[in-house]
């Protein structure tokens, strides 16, 4: 189709480089001659680009060439092994620490248990082709973090593993704010310590909803950001914005 040739050929622009970060496209106009096609596959093909994370279009302004960060829908949950190969990336993992710990105050309450309650905590600093990009301090319920100890978790997605030992993720709770860069975050995602990080805070809940998992995860803000879709209206009619 044309919208498909037109993305195609912008596409390739902006991952070679002919197009760098902060290029203007041109004029829908100017690219519909340029292509011998009316307006219409010109706008679907930069709507393609634009739902990629490639470029964004503001009324009144030409479309312009975003730096290549990888987009993470906030108001759902992918696996990060799933999430990276959406998008053609490679995903890795490296595991840093595995251990029981008894819960401080924080953890117990996102995790509904009582403060000292044994539990499972887990380190590992996830990569996109061989670029730290997320720093996951996971927490979970004893019984249901136990079964870690008995898989290489350097090559296996938790979020699937765990679904096939009959504990599914059901419903999940998202926080997301900007940290300064500790001395651990800075060490393992690589950047200047108090640099600025993304930080998403999960509760993972079964189809009971029992909490079983809490993590607080640190997102390298020049590789990684955060986006919802979002529409809707008011009974009345009146706008109303709303996730997806």
């Amino acid at each position: 189709m044309m919208y498909n040739r037109i993305a195609d050929a912008l596409r390739q622009q902006i991952v070679s480089g002919v197009l760098p970060p902060g290029a203007e496209l041109p004029p829908e106009g100017e690219l519909a001659v340029q292509w011998k096609s009316s307006r219409g596959p010109v706008r679907n093909a930069l709507g393609a680009l634009r739902a990629e994370g490639l470029i964004e279009t503001t009324r009144g302004r030409p479309s312009r060439v975003l730096s290549r960060k990888a987009r993470q829908a906030a108001d759902v949950y992918i696996p990060f092994t799933r999430w990276a190969e959406s998008f053609g990336r490679k995903p890795s993992a490296r595991t840093e620490a595995l251990g029981l710990r008894r819960a401080d105050a924080v953890t117990a309450q996102a995790l509904n248990v009582e403060p000292g309650t044994l539990i499972v905590d887990l380190t590992r600093l996830r990569m996109l082709d061989g670029v730290p990009t997320m720093l996951e301090r996971t927490s979970f319920i004893e019984h249901v973090g136990r079964l870690l100890f008995e898989v290489d978790l350097d090559t296996v997605s938790i979020t699937e593993y765990l679904a096939s030992r009959g504990h599914r993720f059901s419903g999940v709770t998202h926080e997301i704010d900007a940290v300064a860069a500790n001395d651990v975050d800075a060490r393992m995602l690589e950047v200047e310590l108090g640099s600025p990080i993304l930080r998403l805070r999960r509760t993972s809940v079964d189809a009971n909803g029992t909490a079983f998992e809490y993590s607080d995860d640190r997102y390298r803000s020049d590789i990684v950001r955060f986006t919802v879709d979002a529409s809707g209206r008011q009974a009345d009619g009146s706008h109303l914005i709303q996730p997806k």
